[in-house]
């Protein structure tokens, strides 16, 4: 099975297309590794809470650093306080494996 820990250790593979989003029952068994994220369609995202626009705005750099490491980026929507991060991988029209393993280091960077 794999767990949340998996995810984070995992790398993003390259966006192409030409190859099938998840399936179904692919995205909801890796969901379900993943402590809050929502299922919207193609979009899997969370919203993480912070004290201040301070620490809001350092998780926000942090997980550019992150996503650029990766090569895969998500959607930030970013106010005082919160911040809501969604995945897809457009190349595909879907959800792909690394949207999950990005997921996975975003909530490992949220949790330090």
């Amino acid at each position: 099975m794999t767990t949340v820990c998996d995810l984070a250790k995992g790398r993003c593979k390259p966006c192409e297309g030409g190859v099938p989003p998840l399936a179904d029952d692919e995205v909801a068994k890796l969901l379900a590794t993943l402590d809050g994220w929502k299922r919207d369609g193609n979009i899997i995202s969370k919203t993480y809470q912070f004290k201040n626009y301070y620490e809001t705005m350092a998780f926000v750099n942090a997980s550019a650093w992150i996503s650029h490491r990766e090569d895969h980026h998500p959607d930030l929507a970013v106010g005082w306080g919160q911040c809501t991060v969604s995945y897809t991988t457009h190349a595909i029209g879907g959800l792909s494996e690394n949207d999950f393993i990005c997921a996975a280091k975003i909530d490992a960077l949220f949790a330090l």
